[in-house]
């Protein structure tokens, strides 16, 4: 019977010693097997770090400053929209007439 796979997580610094041992010229091959991680990973971090410079791998929970700021402007924009319908609604409270 097969074990189920474990999702490993690598921390940031993990990922830029592996980085660093292949920019040393160790293959990536020797770096996989000394870190028991397959070589598609490390291509994988080579290919986002090339990517995104230093805010690459930024991990679970931690977010992008980009990402964070478009979350910012959706949030307001969400309460932008809710204050305008509270307005609509209101305005046609009170525009009604009576006589």
């Amino acid at each position: 019977m097969r074990q189920p796979r474990v999702h490993r997580q690598f921390s940031k610094e993990f990922k830029r010693n592996a980085l660093q041992l292949v920019e040393k010229g160790v293959s990536v091959g020797k770096v996989a097997r000394d870190l028991d991680v397959h070589p598609n990973l490390i291509h994988l971090w080579r290919r986002n770090y090339l990517a995104e410079g230093e805010s690459a791998f930024a991990g679970t929970g931690n977010v992008k400053p980009e990402e964070a700021e478009l979350k910012r402007l959706q949030k307001e924009l969400e309460d932008v929209k809710e204050e305008r319908d509270i307005l609509k609604k209101a305005l046609s409270v009170f525009s009604k007439r009576t006589w």
